[in-house]
């Protein structure tokens, strides 16, 4: 007798353990519900674009659009990185000019080489526009999109911010990263439309965005085929070829995409052409600017701001009801952790 009670707990087990299998199999296919985008906080903005995704994906909305017309485009300087105090391409210019002046001793005395060399950056950038281009053409230019190539991924591998102490591709927004894998889990196709460099972000846009270099829009250099004896390659000459920069942002969409996005995100005036032109579109579409109000874990900066100056596109964002993502309120983290 002694048996029966354990044999009879054995078979109540299994009983209870094939129930509980039966169970979980029928609930097994239930997903579980999860926060695709847990760095935003709660509230409007964050509402807005999770509807806006779930209504133009629902093929029982009549705002659905079909994946292959799911065409989502992002400012880089301050849209996915950190853009303060000076666009970071400006300090791989600055590195490259020190890394570069021994080959140069005329740059002791010619400007804005020298103050580089001195470390005055606002000696350096004292003649505008015409300073910013004397330096891309010293350091981007005299060589073949290859060499370059590996110039740019060997930097950002190794160079760190001079305020923050991080690489620079450690100054990527976490929020912004939850976006864009946000929108490709949900068929979007993303791309990058900036007024950097298009050689100098696609080295790197992949790893860090998950956006191919065939997916990068940007400003950029003529450039030359040259047939060597060592084999055919792409030079980078001394004279620019293209701005991708307010009214150009539209015109490099078009030149590169081919499509109307419906999707776009920016942070500065600069980006405000490209989000009309997102407004304009036949479907129902979004626009998204990002505010940087947060001075604590990043800068704070808008309408007087020389770098990222928001002035215009606030108006109009404002005016036409686009979303106004506040990095303070709306964002519970900034950077990757």
């Amino acid at each position: 007798m002694k048996y029966i009670i354990p044999l009879f707990a054995l078979v109540v087990m299994a009983c209870n353990t094939t129930s509980q299998n039966a169970d979980s199999n029928l609930t097994s296919t239930v997903e579980p519900i999860t926060d695709p985008l847990p760095s935003w906080n709660e509230g409007a903005n964050k509402e807005a674009i999770i509807q806006y995704v779930k209504t133009v994906t629902d093929k029982n909305s009549k705002d659905y659009i079909a994946p292959s017309d799911r065409t989502a485009t992002f400012d880089n300087d301050g849209t996915l990185w950190s853009e303060q105090p000076l666009y970071f391409q400006l300090f791989f210019a600055i590195d490259r000019i020190t890394e570069l002046a021994p080959e140069h001793p005329e740059w002791e005395s010619e400007e804005p080489f020298a103050s580089v060399l001195n470390g005055d950056l606002n000696g350096a950038l004292a003649g505008g526009e015409e300073s910013i281009v004397q330096l891309v053409m010293a350091t981007h230019s005299g060589m073949t999109s290859a060499q370059f190539n590996t110039i740019v991924s060997t930097w950002v591998d190794t160079a760190t911010h001079p305020v923050s102490g991080k690489k620079y591709t450690n100054m990527v927004y976490q929020p912004m990263l939850e976006l864009l894998e946000y929108l490709r889990a949900n068929d979007f196709k993303t791309f990058i439309v900036s007024g950097g460099g298009i050689d100098f972000m696609r080295p790197w846009t992949e790893s860090v965005y998950g956006i191919p270099s065939e997916q990068v829009v940007g400003s950029g250099l003529e450039l030359s085929y040259q047939m060597t004896e060592n084999g055919s390659v792409i030079n980078r000459l001394p004279k620019i070829d293209f701005i991708d920069d307010k009214a150009g942002k539209p015109v490099g969409i078009q030149r590169h995409i081919g499509k109307k996005p419906i999707f776009a995100g920016g942070n500065s005036d600069g980006d405000l052409q490209m989000l009309q032109w997102t407004d304009s579109n036949e479907h129902l579409s979004f626009q998204l600017y990002i505010h940087h109000t947060d001075s604590v874990r990043e800068t704070a900066y808008d309408r007087e701001s020389p770098i990222g100056k928001l002035d215009k596109g606030w108006d109009e964002a404002v005016e036409k009801g686009w979303t106004i993502a506040d990095m303070a309120e709306d964002w519970n983290t900034v950077w990757p952790e």
